[in-house]
């Protein structure tokens, strides 16, 4: 009986020494140890050391001074998404694309189509593009058919409105509002335009989150010419998979 008691008091001792990990990997060692080190005046200690101003007040925030430790003494790890309230059946999604006052491409393209994509061309697309369009990042991608071609030297002046529809609700976003494609990447064989996001006033403060759509062209054909055989959209800066790019959209100002 003497024995245990002074190995309590020598654990009593050790405990307030050790980091919160090394504490909690004690209370598995032995019911003995369990108990000691559940003490919540050792948790007041990790937290004292921690939050020292959080232990001027005379209880604990939590329940305990354990539960707080355990709760917040490392970053939370991302949280998996709750499934999201559309899906891209209900969506629809109206794109087009002019030259000047030329209508160039002009579709209804239901979410189902976009959201499946397809692969790429065996021929005519660059190396750099086909690892860019099988890159695990989320993008909507679908084929241009008939494809058309804009001239090179115009590039500057061609731009691109997309709107999105929801059956559910037979409401619609604005994604795009007549963007320029004033970045031409030669390298894979790409034109970017972006806009910003209208977000819902519901969230304030998520400005400035950018839609990006690419045109896609076959590596053939004359330097004068672009023959676009795809068109790709993303959200890459907050949205990498097929929920968080539903969650987002879910977020537009519908009207």
């Amino acid at each position: 009986m003497g024995h245990q008691m002074e190995s309590e008091e020598v654990l009593k001792a050790v405990f307030p020494l050790l980091e919160g990990v090394d504490l909690a990997s004690c209370m598995a060692v032995c019911k003995q140890w369990n108990d000691i080190a559940k003490d919540d005046f050792f948790w007041k200690c990790m937290c004292a050391n921690r939050w020292p101003s959080i232990c001027k007040r005379p209880n604990p925030l939590t329940e305990t001074y354990y539960k707080l430790y355990k709760t917040f003494h490392k970053r939370q790890q991302r949280r998996t998404l709750l499934p999201p309230r559309i899906s891209f059946d209900d969506l629809e999604f109206f794109i087009d694309i002019w030259a000047e006052d030329i209508l160039l491409f002009s579709e209804a393209v239901s979410g189902s189509v976009l959201q499946s994509g397809f692969r790429s061309p065996a021929s005519g697309v660059c190396d750099l593009l086909k690892y860019h369009l099988e890159s695990s990042e989320y993008k909507m991608t679908f084929p241009v058919e008939p494809r058309f071609t804009i001239p090179s030297g115009q590039n500057q002046n061609v731009s691109v409105s997309v709107m999105v529809g929801r059956k559910d609700t037979n409401k619609v976003a604005c994604i795009i509002n007549k963007s320029m494609f004033d970045y031409i990447e030669r390298s894979s064989y790409r034109a970017l335009a972006y806009d910003y996001l209208d977000i819902s006033p519901g969230y304030p403060f998520l400005p400035g989150i950018r839609a990006w759509i690419s045109l896609l062209f076959m590596e053939e054909g004359s330097e004068d010419l672009m023959d676009v055989f795809g068109i790709q959209m993303d959200f890459c800066d907050v949205a990498n998979s097929k929920e968080e790019v539903l969650w987002l959209l879910d977020m537009l100002d519908w009207k």
